[in-house]
């Protein structure tokens, strides 16, 4: 009991430490885990022989992982992405593979192996891609989408991946497999062709049946309990039993329970279902991904690291021509060309899995699997740094090499920075009123766009001050900065309030602590990209709970007026050089606000007048 207690206390205390650092440093969870096993494992001998019997129950989580996928697969999205996801999507994974299974065939492989390392290599990191595509606001990108449509078809291909590696199997690495594993489980060995297809249809059909038919009734007996853990006991008893049954018969369990997902992917139960089994599945897979950091093979590393090496660059350049050559087909422009192809030629978490799955099935030999494990690991560990070349070399060099700023003619009394789905708005109303605005915009291809639909927009950094004084700020009524970029925003107002103190300005904020940012460089008419929205929403909620729709104004209107006043005062508190959770002078300033509208707020819903109004002196936010 205490070996036990002892070794998970020793996985657990890893991931809490590796993970938080590897998100930190932005390499993502994924590695977090893998460097936690190798810290365990190789470097501090903290593990040894329980790492495999601790992997065959970690596995689960893959499993799992499967039938989330599945749960998230909504007809509607799937018809959305149908051209990128099962074009762009299935070329990707049948090129990849072909491409990766030639080469290692003429490096003398089987063609047996060749495909099995094809489909290990061919798939992407879903989890470190997606979660830095996030990051840098690259995902509704040309480039990021069209990566999106291709993870989510390698997510959907691992399944019949799965089916196909078994039929790949060595007899020679088959027989030594069952050699040292006498009963495999398996309950149609010996059974004739005919029945076992017979039997195999028979528990898909249940599946499906069940998932349609049978799970909804059930869940709903379960969730009239109100007992959340009868919920989440049903939840892995339907994901275990359908593993089980798939299991039993010879089947992959994942195969079971991905179908099972897109069988209640419809259901009213199914983010409860979510909820539920995510934790499982994100602490079994953390603990996957730590037994396979734990079991890499160092000294195979060190003894072969110039073939390691040269396996690891190959395939990413593979994987990078393809995607490149696929992006050109589907007609992305060369800088989501670079993005698509970078971020998508390293290996993925799957391809642990699918390593673990071959060597336990026959197919690849222990050897060359180790060898794999690490080039999937290093080309994972070469993922942040490729996104680190595509904004430094590719990004920047693309900047340098845009087109000269536009040449502006006009000089208006209003000039607007920034024209997306934020400034379009504020220049729409304004030409509505018969205003003739000087919008700026840094996005080649939206200044072209627009200027189709007759709204000039000239093209143009402008952070640039000679821009600004050609524009005529030192004329202008008023400037209005549009731009979703917090940094440049800041700089703007700024520069604008530095050199033309008594010029109006109107810009957009991102959140609270940017209206401080803002505040501080000189701007006083902020507002914050959602607070109207906000606003208005609260209202509803408010006539939704049976609050009379003119006092629901009433209080929103004190609340938006308040709130300005408070925003203000809180700014002038701000101290940049530290954090606002240290800032004492600024947390008890926000208690006593809070408390004051609180009972303004009272006074307001019983009736009474409250002497309060708005000055212009709190045209911080609005």
């Amino acid at each position: 009991m205490t070996s036990l207690l002892t070794s998970a206390f020793i996985y657990l205390f890893a991931a809490v430490v590796a993970v938080p650092i590897s998100k930190r440093l932005g390499l993502g969870s994924v590695l977090g885990y893998l460097l936690a096993g190798v810290a365990i494992g190789p470097i501090l001998g903290l593990v040894g022989q329980e790492t495999e019997s601790i992997q065959h129950v970690a596995e689960f989580g893959v499993v799992m992982m499967l039938f989330l996928i599945g749960l998230e697969l909504d007809p509607k999205l799937l018809w959305k992405l149908r051209n990128k996801l099962f074009g762009l999507g299935s070329l990707q994974v049948i090129l990849t593979v072909g491409a990766i299974a030639g080469i290692a065939h003429l490096c003398g492989l089987s063609w047996s192996m060749s495909l099995a390392m094809g489909c290990v290599l061919a798939v992407s990191s879903t989890a470190i891609v997606l979660q830095t595509l996030g990051e840098k606001r690259l995902l509704n990108s040309p480039g990021g989408q069209s990566s999106f449509s291709v993870l989510l078809f390698q997510d959907i291909a691992i399944i019949p991946i799965l089916a196909l590696l078994p039929i790949l199997a060595s007899p020679e690495l088959l027989t030594s497999l069952q050699s040292a594993e006498q009963h495999s489980g398996n309950l149609l060995e010996g059974v004739n062709n005919y029945v076992k297809t017979l039997i195999t249809l028979s528990v898909i059909s249940s599946i499906v049946f069940g998932g349609y038919f049978l799970a909804r009734p059930i869940f709903r007996y379960i969730a009239a309990s109100r007992m959340r853990e009868i919920f989440t006991a049903f939840a892995l008893a339907l994901v275990i039993g359908i593993a089980a049954m798939m299991s039993a018969i010879g089947l992959s369990p994942a195969l079971g329970t991905f179908l099972a997902g897109v069988v209640l992917a419809n259901s009213e139960y199914r983010h409860e279902l979510e909820s539920n089994l995510e934790p499982f599945k994100g602490l079994l897979l953390g603990l996957f991904f730590i037994t396979v950091g734990a079991d890499i093979n160092f000294r195979l590393f060190f003894d072969d690291f110039a073939v390691i090496l040269a396996i690891t660059l190959s395939f990413i350049l593979v994987k990078a021509i393809v995607l490149w050559g696929l992006g050109f087909i589907f007609r992305l422009d060369r800088l989501n060309r670079y993005l698509f192809a970078l971020s998508l030629a390293p290996a993925g978490e799957f391809g642990f899995v699918l390593l673990s799955f071959s060597q336990q099935n026959g197919i690849l030999p222990q050897e060359l699997t180790d060898k794999l494990l690490l080039a999937v690991a290093i080309s994972m560990l070469l993922t942040p740094f490729l996104f680190i070349a595509y904004d430094k070399l590719i990004v920047a060099r693309a900047s340098h090499q845009q087109r000269e700023n536009d040449a502006i003619e006009d000089q208006n009394d209003v000039i607007i920075i920034g024209h997306g789905r934020y400034g379009q708005i504020i220049s729409g109303m304004l030409i509505s009123c018969g205003y003739k605005p000087t919008v700026i915009d840094y996005d080649a291809t939206l200044v072209e766009g627009l200027s189709r639909f007759g709204l000039k927009t000239y093209f143009g950094d402008g952070a640039r001050s000679d821009l600004l004084e050609t524009a005529g700020i030192d004329k202008a009524s008023l400037l209005v900065i549009a731009l979703d970029d917090k940094e440049q925003a800041i700089k703007i107002a700024h520069f604008a309030h530095h050199f033309y103190p008594h010029l109006p300005i109107i810009t957009r904020a991102y959140d609270r602590l940017h209206v401080y940012d803002l505040y501080r460089a000189g701007a006083r008419n902020i507002v914050r990209e959602t607070f109207d929205s906000a606003i208005r929403s609260g209202r509803l909620a408010l006539e939704e709970l049976g609050m009379d729709k003119d006092k629901a104004k009433q209080v929103a209107e004190f609340y938006y007026h308040r709130d300005r006043h408070s925003l203000a005062e809180m700014a002038s508190l701000y101290d940049p050089e530290m954090s606002v959770f240290s800032n004492e002078r600024m947390i008890a300033r926000a208690k006593e606000l809070e408390l004051e509208t609180k009972e303004m707020m009272q006074t307001l819903l019983q009736g009474g007048e409250v002497d309060w109004q708005p000055g212009e002196e709190n045209r911080s936010d609005k």
